[in-house]
This record gives structure tokens, C-alpha cells and sequence, in this order.
């Protein structure tokens, strides 16, 4: 039986791969080793502040490197992007990268910028939730199809909670302490506080569900193909992610000018902060950032296979990513 998250992928990849050859003739292949294209699992944010401040601030440049990011949004088919060969690079999670190869695409990631993810439940806090045991008796709004969900049912986190349809929304968690929704640690909890709530971040990192996030990836067929253009970009983006960390002026500026969706500098500012500890981790020096270990990546199958994402045997950690261009 096919896990339904495989669907999900599916719904993107299979009317595109008839024509895949064709394709790449028309886009990938005719692109010369200094262009790249990035496309952007989401609106600019400061989950890609590495980017934009690699572009603002000449890093790309000083690679030789002639870069363009594609903002994105809603269901943005990054995989089929890669596979066609429409654009080199792209962002997503490291859970995202284990359900492309399961449905067969050469996907590869080569860095993480986020070391632990920002994935959380966000409750009120005078909701009397303070741990995911709490939950019981509440609703929790969150989006079907979603591999932590699966995590926390199968640690009996969901046996007595109502669970809804969540839509992108800190509305119903302003109005009722009852609520719980699933949101990101750099985003939602500010657009909470910005409307008078306090409210208490319950992290799935904490309790075990923790795959790499904002991770850079690419098609195995470029790093065959072109290793040097993916060791400059690789490169240029974890210099650009440190500098980021280290003032994200620049990137910031960017991301404020690429975003059409309401984006302030406030939302910025609280982001970069949230991401600092993500990316860095227990006061890590930030010559680490964007590593990835072999260790995070076998746990991270296992689970998913484990939780019936993906069938044993049909992912291989080790293929999922690569250490080389972070050397």
C-alpha cells in the first residue's frame, strides 16, 4: 500500500515526467556553469535569509555566480522544478527530501542551514498547556498529510485531542486558550504577540522529531554533471548564511523587497533571532553552520519508516544527502 504522503509528491511529479527529457534540452542544459536558479519552498523569509544575503551582498558575485531566487508559496512543486531541470537548487526539509526519493526523484541534499527545526505547537499561555501531554481535551489546528502529526499519534500525544483543519491562521489561538495550532517558532508566536497574546512554543525537537529544515538541495544528475558550479553555489551559501547570522542588514533588505505578502522588518527581526539558536545550536561556533551528519539522517529514515511514510528498503539514508561540498 502506498503511503499517502507518497500522493502528495506524486500529484506534482507524474504529469511532468512524460516530457522530462524535452525539458531539460530546453532549460537546464542550455544554462552555462555561472547561472543559478533557486526555487523557494515558501515567501521570502528569514528561513532563506542565506540566500538573500549572499545576493545582497556580493557573495554570489565573488563566486562569479549569477543568481536568480524564485519566491514560493503555497504547494510550490519544488521537485519537479529540479527534475525538469528548470532550476539548479531549491529549499525544503529534510523529511521532504526522503518523500521525493521515494517516489523515485534524484534528489539531493548538499547543506542544512537549520540544525534543529522550527516546527511547534503554539498554545496560549494561560491555556495550562505546557507540555504535549497538556494537549489532552484541547483542539489542535493543523494541516493533513504532515509527517510530525504522524510522530505525535504514535507517541499518544493525539489519543484525546480534537484535531481541525488548520489555515494558516493565529485568529482562532488569539480567541480561545482551547486552541492549539501547528506553526513555525520564527513566525506565528510573533503575529500571536503582536495581537496581545502570550503564548508557549511546545517543540517537536524536543520530544524526538527533528529532520534538518531550510536545507539546500539539488538534483544528483547536476552534482554528476557540474560539481564545480554546485561547490561554488554550496559554498557561497554557507558564507552567506554566516554572514546573515552575524548582521542581517542586507539580507533582511532583500527579503523585505522580494516579499509581497506582508512581510515587516519587525517579523524579520524576530525571525533572524528565533534562527540563530536553530542554526547554531547549543552556542555552536558558526563556522558549523549548514553541516549535516550521518547520524541525523539514519534516525530520520528509520522513523519515517517506522511511522509508514515510507516502505522499508525503498529509501537509502546515505543517498539522500552529501557532505562533500561543505568540506
Amino acid at each position: 500500500m502506498q503511503p499517502k504522503y507518497i500522493f502528495v509528491v506524486l500529484a506534482f511529479l507524474y504529469p511532468l515526467f512524460a516530457g522530462c527529457s524535452t525539458e531539460k534540452e530546453s532549460s537546464g542544459s542550455k544554462t552555462s556553469g555561472n547561472e543559478i536558479a533557486i526555487q523557494l519552498n515558501w515567501y521570502p523569509e528569514s528561513e532563506h535569509g542565506g540566500m538573500y544575503q549572499a545576493l545582497a551582498d556580493g557573495t554570489y558575485g565573488a563566486e562569479g555566480l549569477e543568481v536568480e531566487i524564485r519566491p514560493g508559496g503555497r504547494a510550490t512543486p519544488v521537485a519537479p522544478e529540479l527534475v525538469l531541470g528548470r532550476v539548479q537548487f531549491a529549499m525544503a526539509n529534510a523529511d521532504d527530501v526522503v518523500l521525493f526519493r521515494a517516489q523515485g526523484a534524484d534528489i539531493v541534499a548538499v547543506m542544512a542551514a537549520m540544525q534543529n527545526h522550527p516546527r511547534c505547537i503554539l498554545v496560549c499561555q494561560d491555556s495550562g498547556v505546557e507540555t504535549f501531554a497538556d494537549l489532552a481535551g484541547k483542539t489542535l489546528q493543523r494541516q493533513t498529510g504532515r509527517v510530525f502529526i504522524d510522530f505525535m499519534r504514535s507517541k499518544g500525544l493525539l489519543d484525546n485531542v480534537k484535531e481541525v483543519p488548520y489555515h494558516g491562521s493565529v485568529s482562532s489561538l488569539v480567541t480561545d486558550p482551547g486552541i492549539a495550532i501547528q506553526a513555525y517558532s520564527f513566525a506565528e508566536p510573533h503575529l500571536a504577540e503582536q495581537q496581545g497574546v502570550k503564548v508557549r512554543k511546545l517543540m517537536l525537537s524536543e520530544i524526538g522529531w527533528n529532520p534538518y529544515s531550510s536545507v539546500l538541495i539539488t538534483s544528483g544528475e547536476l552534482i554528476q554533471k557540474d560539481p564545480d558550479r554546485v561547490r561554488r553555489f554550496v559554498k557561497a551559501t554557507r558564507q552567506g548564511w554566516m554572514n546573515y547570522l552575524t548582521d542581517p542588514t542586507k539580507g533582511n533588505e532583500a527579503i523585505l523587497a522580494a516579499n509581497q505578502h506582508g512581510m515587516t522588518a519587525e517579523a524579520l527581526a524576530f525571525g533572524e533571532a528565533e534562527l540563530r539558536s536553530l542554526a547554531l545550536p547549543n552556542d555552536q561556533p558558526i563556522e558549523s553552520a549548514g553541516q549535516m551528519s550521518a547520524d541525523r539522517w539514519d534516525t530520520l529514515v528509520d522513523q519515517m519508516v517506522k511511522l509508514g511514510v515510507v516502505d522499508s528498503g525503498k529509501v537509502q539514508a546515505e543517498e539522500c544527502y552529501t557532505t562533500e561540498f561543505l568540506k
